[in-house]
């Protein structure tokens, strides 16, 4: 599996932020509407991720619930036609939940900086190391807490866990 460290927080000022990762970012800023269908499974997390009628992701991770930089273990699996495969995962194990949301992407050397404005829970920040094969997770997550402070993020916005979480607690 791929690897990256990973950490999500609230954000207090969307402006403030967006003007920082521009700032930081290599290349300019992408919007991106995204539809991510999660599946009941009984390990990790699987979701569907609607980019377009014919662009989709199939993404499956195992990733600790807790603050800060964590590991997160994916497999990425493109998919032409994300409709059929959404309607055979529904058949085979059920929906847990729907995320949408635009995200606005940035990038930093091997760092995705995600600003998401979900439906129905507001404005977030992830950021995502990715690790190359020579790097180990302590490495991304020196990265990771790095681009923390250079954004402001404060480390009592962090969240523990998935935005389908936070759906389904209601938050």
């Amino acid at each position: 599996m791929a690897a990256n460290i990973e950490i999500k927080a609230r954000v207090r000022d969307w402006d403030a932020l967006r003007a920082r990762a521009d700032a930081l970012s290599e290349v300019p800023c992408q919007e991106i509407r995204q539809r991510d269908v999660f599946f009941y499974t009984p390990k990790g997390r699987l979701k569907l991720r609607m980019l377009a009628p014919n662009t989709g992701q199939l993404v499956y991770y195992e990733r600790p619930d807790q603050a800060g930089p964590k590991q997160s273990d994916y497999i990425l699996s493109a998919t032409s036609d994300p409709a059929t495969l959404e309607e055979a995962l529904t058949a085979a194990l059920g929906i847990r939940g729907i995320v949408s949301k635009v995200r606005y992407l940035y990038l930093v050397d091997s760092t995705r900086i995600h600003l998401d404005q979900v439906e129905g829970l507001g404005c977030f920040l992830e950021l995502e190391v990715v690790l190359g094969p020579d790097q180990n997770a302590e490495e991304g997550e020196a990265v990771a807490v790095d681009l923390m402070s250079r954004l402001g993020v404060d480390e009592g916005d962090l969240i523990d866990v998935a935005y389908v979480d936070l759906l389904e607690r209601g938050a």
